[in-house]
């Protein structure tokens, strides 16, 4: 590209992991009647629309799983890890307080040298992270980007919570971005509110050696539902009017996989067929960060995501946060 051609980002390449460990909601609620409480496939299934979601073994971390989507997107846009000139790894989890998942996932991929980072913003993650990738390579900073989200949501959860543990799995999920001539991210918005902090967060931290606060995943169903399904309507909708599209130009929709009931609301909200809306949280939960990189790469490779097709992403979580992204893929 010469210095008067418009410089963009398009998504070259898509992957994936999921740990092997499925525990289906059967095998949830014997676990949890061990600890007296009380769950069943029906409830689960009735409230989120989950059925089953996979856990990492104990010695496996976020990085872990970073690797192998990764190798997967990677593959999939027909480059090597040499290639790549930033990472940027979304997770809430990571291997360790520093340094970020993404240096150590750089290592562990055999490269050095180029900027690798984490981005935090729990389940908008990975529409954070793929908004700064698209920011660095349209102003020249970078040109071929590697994008992860990737969670170990199992360390965090509460199983004493039959109302917080049933939801959560862990996963990630990969892209390669690529510069390029034509447009592939058109439009995106981020935001984030602190004064709904207290509604979804772990607030826990480390200090003089031992863990301050409670390490252990909190949440209000109730009034993170109220606040989810309002800001993703709005937010879908500025990045629409932000790219001089309608609604009916989307061709997915891949919201993040939170809970199903809240995906519908958004899709009828926007008027869209249930066929356009990607699901996977019923088979892995809700993955954080990795969550819609993993039923975007779901959907690639089943074909049902095909080159032209235009999807918005986006994702509400703690903070806070929210944001979406439209793109033609």
């Amino acid at each position: 590209m010469t210095s008067s051609t418009p410089r963009y980002s398009r998504i070259a390449g898509t992957g994936s992991y999921l740990p092997p460990r499925r525990v289906t909601n059967d095998d949830l609620a014997a676990q949890l009647a061990q600890r007296g409480l009380e769950t069943s496939d029906a409830w689960i299934v009735e409230r989120t629309g989950i059925r089953a979601r996979h856990f990492a073994e104990p010695e496996v971390g976020a990085s872990d799983l970073a690797l192998h989507a990764s190798v997967a997107a990677l593959q999939a846009a027909g480059i090597t890890a040499a290639d790549v000139d930033l990472i940027i790894v979304a997770t809430s989890t990571p291997d360790m307080v520093f340094p970020s998942t993404a240096t150590i996932l750089q290592n562990k991929l055999g490269v050095h040298g180029c900027p690798a980072f984490d981005v935090q913003a729990v389940c908008s993650g990975f529409v954070y992270a793929l908004t700064v990738a698209d920011a660095m390579i349209r102003t020249g900073a970078a040109s071929k980007a590697l994008v992860v989200g990737s969670e170990v949501f199992s360390r965090i959860l509460d199983f004493n919570d039959r109302t917080t543990c049933v939801l959560f799995g862990d996963g990630a999920g990969a892209v390669v971005l690529e510069a390029s001539h034509e447009p592939g991210i058109v439009a995106s918005e981020l935001h984030a509110d602190g004064r709904h902090l207290n509604i979804l967060c772990t607030p826990g931290h480390v200090s003089g050696g031992a863990i301050l606060g409670d390490p252990l995943l909190k949440m209000d169903g109730p009034a993170v539902f109220k606040l989810a399904v309002g800001v993703l309507e709005d937010v879908a909708r500025a990045v629409l009017a932000k790219a001089g599209r309608e609604a009916s130009d989307i061709d997915f929709l891949i919201p993040h996989q939170a809970n199903i009931r809240i995906m519908q609301s958004t899709a009828r909200k926007l008027k869209l067929a249930a066929d356009k809306v990607i699901v996977t949280v019923d088979e892995h939960g809700n993955t954080s960060a990795a969550s819609i990189p993993l039923a975007l790469d779901s959907a690639v490779r089943s074909g049902r995501i095909r080159r032209g097709d235009t999807l918005m992403l986006e994702g509400v979580g703690g903070g806070f946060t929210w944001g979406a992204v439209l793109l033609d893929f």
